[in-house]
């Protein structure tokens, strides 16, 4: 073992000692290590920082921007509202979630399948009042499953099937990896919808649905030709339950309506008087394509083009506007914003929230123009409250987001173009469409995870470049002599495993897929059993949020610890080996 190895194997060491201790932040500990490792030589100064260039580093970044435009655009509500409810038990919906990612992600990119159904957990979990923890990790792993069950699903079966075809002379086919992959597949789906969720570390974190949560008053109006027109209040009942509304009464021609409105049919320009938390609020108006004001306000609203947002403020007794209405204030017409909703400490309001007084501690829920919010708020003389990440939901452009990501992930999946470079256009596209504003581009990028990921991809590099893999793999060779077949197969897969979990593994198939078949020439047996067990176990990649990117987008969302992921990826790998090994031998003879 030569000098560079030592070090790099007790770096290694060291890392994963410290984030199992979990006192310092993984991002910490990783960069530490990298300049460590830069500082003694073993990894080149040209080198430090390619990790934070590398495709894996750039793909978690972009695919986080690109599921804020998702949120943002409001296709991410078209899809809780057709698949998902939140009333399901949280294995139900874990079953439910991992097989539809399962599916996705065997025919598309296993990234951009949890890109397109890890915002749609998350607003669940929220209205389900549970933390979003609890099914993330599941939805993670089962997208990782899903995809070994197809050629295109994962990089490690596609790189198996060009070194079959180098070695061989001829390819795995789409569907070969299905008997092996799709059981192993199967087997950890239903391990995880009923057994694996329970061992995740229950944990508030700040990801975490809240209790105190403002229920505002509000309105939202009915457009001309919206299709809510000619129903009955009431018929509105089931998408304000799905949305956590309750629907207080309707105001026509400026008289409220309250017991008689449910049997009232709606026509143009009615509002709905409504009682909701402002997520609620926006996802309500989002189902049914309503309005936040009448068309003039709303034209004011937009009219310099650069986008909305929504702020919180509190009322103060020296607030400008106590004591008075936002019409008689001229909110609208002053500072082009819109009243949306009040909460008053649980009473009920009499009047129409323009022409509703203001009192001292309410709390105000204001739709504003981009970037104003602290000159609006100023100008009322309130009081800022803590930043929440509300949003606006542009769901005039769902379709526009849904289109963009759909062509994207459906070109890199036919190798028209690189995953990276077509989900760098997807951004693009959001940013200029306005889908997703350029001064939020940057806040939906979590960057400890960046760092991690970036700091860790130079250190395997090294390890792989100082002949530590091949070490390994001489190793492993020589343990396995004399064994019997079916023993080598799991000793390999075991192994695979294990450098997947801290390795790209795209570098561990093209590692272990050459001592796979010199095992296999060994024995004197085919080599196609050993090339499966190396594609399997190279997806497998279940102990560290570094092994797979999927693992890697969910640590800041999930609000995860590094030594989270063993709990129910070290059960689930030990699965997978049980299952495929059999599988193997019957489906792929040696």
């Amino acid at each position: 073992m030569t000098t560079d190895q030592i070090i790099l194997f007790t770096l290694f060491g060291a890392v994963f000692g410290l984030l199992l201790w979990g006192r310092f932040r993984y991002d910490i500990v990783a960069f530490s290590a990298l300049m460590i490792a830069v500082v003694v030589g073993v990894v080149p100064t040209k080198d430090a920082f390619s990790g934070f260039g590398h495709p894996a580093t750039l793909i978690v970044a972009l695919v986080l921007v690109v599921s804020a435009g998702l949120v943002r655009s409001g296709a991410v509500f078209l899809i809780t509202r057709t698949l998902v409810d939140a009333s399901r038990s949280l294995g139900s919906h874990i079953a439910l979630m991992g097989a539809i990612g399962g599916v996705l992600s065997a025919f598309m990119n296993n990234v951009a399948a949890l890109a397109l159904l890890m915002p749609v957990d998350i607003q669940t979990a929220r209205k389900a009042g549970r933390v979003p923890g609890l099914s993330l990790m599941p939805l993670s792993f089962a997208t990782i499953l899903g995809g070994m069950a197809t050629l295109i699903g994962t990089p490690p079966n596609i790189i198996i099937a060009a070194i079959r075809e180098e070695s061989l002379g001829a390819p795995f086919a789409m569907f070969d990896f299905a008997p092996v992959g799709g059981l192993a597949a199967v087997a950890g789906l239903i391990f995880v919808s009923f057994i694996g969720w329970r061992l995740i570390p229950q944990r508030q974190d700040a990801s975490a649905p809240t209790t105190d949560i403002s229920q505002y008053i509000s309105e939202l109006t009915v457009p001309g030709g919206n299709k809510q027109i000619g129903k009955r209040v009431e018929e509105l009942t089931e998408a304000a339950d799905k949305a956590d509304v309750a629907i207080l009464g309707l105001i026509r021609d400026g008289q409220r309506l309250y017991g008689q409105a449910r049997n009232t049919v709606i026509r143009a320009n009615d509002a709905l008087i409504l009682e909701a938390t402002a997520e609620a609020l926006d996802e309500f108006r989002t189902s049914l394509d309503l309005a936040v004001a009448d068309a003039r306000r709303e034209e004011l609203l937009r009219a310099d083009g650069d986008g909305v947002e929504v702020i919180e403020v509190v009322v103060p007794e020296d607030a400008r506007i106590r004591g008075k209405t936002a019409q008689s204030i001229g909110l609208a017409w002053r500072q082009r914003s819109v009243l949306l909703g009040i909460s008053r400490q649980g009473r009920r309001l009499t009047k129409n929230l323009r022409q509703t007084r203001i009192m001292t501690g309410d709390i105000l829920l204001l739709l504003v123009p981009r970037d104003t919010g602290p000159d609006v708020t100023d100008w009322m003389g309130a009081l800022p409250l803590a930043d929440r990440g509300l949003a606006v939901t542009q769901n005039r452009k769902v379709w526009l987001a849904i289109a963009l990501f759909g062509g994207a992930v459906a070109a890199a999946s036919f190798g028209l173009i690189y995953l990276p470079v077509a989900l760098g256009l997807v951004v693009v596209a959001y940013v200029l469409s306005g889908i997703v504003p350029l001064s939020e581009l940057y806040d939906h990028i979590n960057w400890p995870v960046v760092v991690l990921l970036g700091s860790m991809i130079p250190l395997g590099a090294a390890l792989e470049t100082s002949g530590g893999t091949e070490l390994i793999a001489g190793a492993l060779v020589t343990w396995t002599n004399g064994l019997p077949a079916w023993a080598v197969l799991t000793v390999l897969m075991v192994v695979t495993m294990t450098l997947s979990d801290v390795l790209n593994n795209t570098a561990t198939t093209i590692v272990a897929a050459p001592v796979g078949i010199q095992m296999a020439q060994t024995l004197g047996v085919s080599p196609d059993p050993f090339l499966m067990a190396v594609a399997v176990a190279a997806s497998s990649a279940f102990l560290t949020p570094i092994g797979h990117k999927n693992n890697t987008l969910i640590l800041g969302p999930g609000g995860y610890r590094f030594s989270d992921y063993w709990r129910m990826g070290l059960p689930l790998e030990i699965i997978v080996v049980a299952v495929s090994i059999p599988a193997i031998l019957v489906f792929w003879p040696l």
